[in-house]
């Protein structure tokens, strides 16, 4: 049967879906409240009509029996990887998880032994850093500084985190919160640095399909060259960029074969199996669904344009670009300075619009908006926090 053709299908992400009704933690928050959820990262359009049209097919089918990884679904993924980033990966290279934030935790298992050190930049995404304390590990953690208008790399700083019990660097790329794309040469001094010091890398890259900048694209930090590989475990998933969290489903590309025979080892009797409706939906994503991410991102686009002028215009506020993400990264030190709060999540929830408290990304003192929903909502949101600062 041949796969439905959607490359001129119109995609309505105007379109508002009421999901109070529906169990979920984004808009469950605040039931009950006028207040906006612009906080956790999942987006509130529907699924792309060719992952939904491929999951009623499954669903038709009626038998849910275990299911392994099979090869259109790895070879959709190969194929979306050489497409979208120019990385040429094997079929047999790539583990299954139910999630990404799984799949670093498990990583943290193959770093040294308990006492040993993690490595990660914050701000950064909160699992990252209770992640090493799960297994046993000590977080090492540095600071990436704001310099120009542009999120970078404080270089020094990072070295002097590491140090000899230091065995494994754990990037987030593209960055959450700050939205950040690193550059080849940013790639590279990582790289670098971790063949200098011997440390595994494990790349969470599930916003790769998220890049906002079309001249700033993706690049796996694996896919440098050959001893980059070796040395690392990269994350991904459809579900950020596809919208399809819940159905828990990512995967690990793990070149080198010992480094990819320890992970599947360490996950024995801990990790369940991918969900397969996931997996359906993956191989969609991935082998149809570049016409409705084309055009989400143009729509992305279109609401960051509207935060960056939004914010810039409230007193007290400042933002920088979000160069990939649909997630802006808001500093209300300014806010707090001038109007005595102590609480800017508490303030602007008050005001009803319920963004990410930045104390858990390692940054009191600045929120994370989450602009991937329809206009109407992000405008009443911006017009709500305007009338809040004003």
């Amino acid at each position: 049967m041949n796969a439905p053709d959607h490359s001129a299908a119109p995609f309505d992400f105007d379109c508002i879906i009421d999901r109070r009704g529906m169990p979920g933690e984004k808009w469950g928050r605040y039931a009950g409240r006028d207040v906006l959820p612009l906080w956790v990262a999942d987006m509130d359009f529907a699924a792309p009509p060719a992952v939904i049209e491929a999951l009623r097919r499954r669903l038709d089918h009626g038998v849910f029996g275990y299911t392994d990884a099979w090869p259109s679904l790895e070879q959709a993924v190969a194929e979306g990887l050489q497409r979208d980033h120019g990385w040429t990966i094997e079929p047999d290279w790539l583990v299954w998880l139910p999630g990404v934030v799984t799949g670093f935790n498990l990583a943290c298992l193959l770093a040294g032994e308990p006492g040993d050190g993690v490595l990660t930049a914050a701000p950064v995404y909160p699992p990252f850093l209770s992640a090493p304390a799960n297994t046993g590990r000590v977080l090492q953690r540095c600071e990436l500084v704001l310099r120009d208008g542009r999120w970078q790399w404080d270089w020094e700083a990072l070295e002097r985190a590491a140090d000899a019990r230091s065995r494994m660097l754990l990037l987030c790329s593209p960055h959450n919160p700050v939205g950040r794309v690193f550059d080849t040469d940013e790639l590279r001094r990582l790289a670098d640095f971790a063949e200098r010091r011997d440390l595994l890398i494990c790349a969470d890259e599930i916003h790769c399909g998220l890049v906002l900048d079309e001249e700033r694209p993706h690049r796996p930090i694996a896919a440098l060259d050959e001893a980059t590989a070796r040395r690392t475990i990269t994350l991904m998933a459809p579900s950020k960029t596809w919208n399809i969290p819940a159905l828990y489903c990512a995967f690990a590309v793990i070149p080198d074969a010992a480094l990819r025979r320890r992970y599947r080892h360490a996950m024995r009797g801990l990790i369940p199996h991918a969900n397969v409706l996931g997996m359906v939906a993956t191989e969609a994503a991935y082998r149809d669904g570049g016409p409705w991410r084309a055009a989400l991102l143009d729509y992305l686009r279109g609401n960051r344009a509207r935060v960056l002028e939004a914010v810039a215009a409230m007193p007290g506020l400042a933002t920088t670009s979000p160069e990939a993400t649909y997630l802006a990264w808001i500093d209300c030190r300014g806010l707090m300075a001038e109007r005595g709060i102590d609480d800017p999540a508490a303030f602007f929830e008050a005001a009803g619009v319920g963004l990410s408290d930045g104390r858990p990304f390692g940054a009191p003192g600045w929120l994370r908006l989450n602009f991937g929903c329809p206009r109407a909502t992000l405008d009443e949101a911006l017009r709500r926090m305007a009338a809040a600062v004003a």
